[in-house]
């Protein structure tokens, strides 16, 4: 049996879940290579995680910059495979759609969809999908959110884009298998990381009708962000589902589970939009 190579990429790993899990798998021994965009980002995680993480300079919607760090990975693995890909770059920004710039809503699906897909169509050969490949073929894990399949207003741009990595995630997942390739969807819910309150620009709609509406939304996202899991413990979900002999297709980590996860897909749609309209 080919060799289980410790090795992973996690992208978007400056901060947030993707930080959490950079630590959680180094922690267990991993040698584990992490995207962020700036180079200040990459001196501060290398001196905090020491030598067995190496920071990769890219953000994942560049494409040249994209090519170096695979040809940096692929000179540092020396003819061995990837163990896993973690898929977490991501954005969300807050705003009605009727309103929101199309520039910000295609920026979303720049990242979190396109950026997502080109990541792992440039590292799939060095997970598995190639000849004569050195060791056990790898496992991707794309995070996606609970609003990949639970939508909410105010972030119509964000729920599209991760109900397009769901949908992306089974294509992909049904089409890699051959190479034994997995493909793995996470949906966590609520965590301590600002991801969604940070990206929303209040201002830009004080002059519009949601914006009562909006204001209401976003202290109850705030507090949902105060009362999640933390980075840490997403991160070590993370690496059982990478160590799992035969992981599900999909994980929910939602703080809450029957209210923030069960009741929201079971409810009727329309009774959702009433509870929604009067929260």
């Amino acid at each position: 049996m080919k060799p289980v190579s410790k090795t992973i990429l996690i992208t978007g790993a400056s901060t947030g879940i993707g930080y959490g899990a950079a630590r959680q798998f180094v922690q267990r021994g991993y040698t584990v290579f992490g995207s962020v965009r700036t180079q200040a980002d990459a001196d501060r995680l290398q001196h905090e995680l020491g030598s067995n993480f190496t920071p990769l300079v890219f953000d994942v919607t560049d494409t040249p910059a994209l090519q170096r760090a695979v040809q940096e990975v692929t000179k540092r693995l020396d003819g061995n495979g990837l163990g896993g890909l973690i898929n977490n770059a991501g954005i969300a920004i807050g705003g009605p759609l009727p309103e929101q710039p199309m520039d910000v809503i295609r920026q979303h699906f720049d990242v979190n969809v396109f950026g997502l897909l080109a990541v792992t169509q440039a590292f799939l050969p060095l997970l598995g999908t190639r000849d004569n490949h050195a060791s056990r073929p790898g496992r991707i894990q794309n995070i996606s959110s609970v609003n990949g399949q639970v939508a909410i207003p105010f972030m119509g741009a964000y729920v599209g884009s991760k109900h397009a990595v769901e949908g992306l995630s089974h294509s992909l997942r049904r089409e890699v298998s051959r190479f034994g390739v997995e493909v793995v969807i996470v949906g966590p819910g609520a965590v301590k990381t600002p991801i969604w309150g940070k990206g929303t620009n209040m201002n830009r709609y004080k002059n519009s009708a949601y914006f009562p509406a909006m204001q209401r939304f976003l202290k109850q996202v705030q507090a949902a962000e105060a009362r999640g899991f933390s980075i840490d413990y997403i991160g070590e979900r993370l690496v059982q589902i990478h160590e799992a002999p035969r992981p599900k297709i999909r994980y929910a980590l939602v703080p809450k589970k029957l209210t923030g996860w069960i009741l929201p897909r079971l409810l009727p749609a329309r009774a959702l939009d009433w509870i929604l309209e009067r929260v």
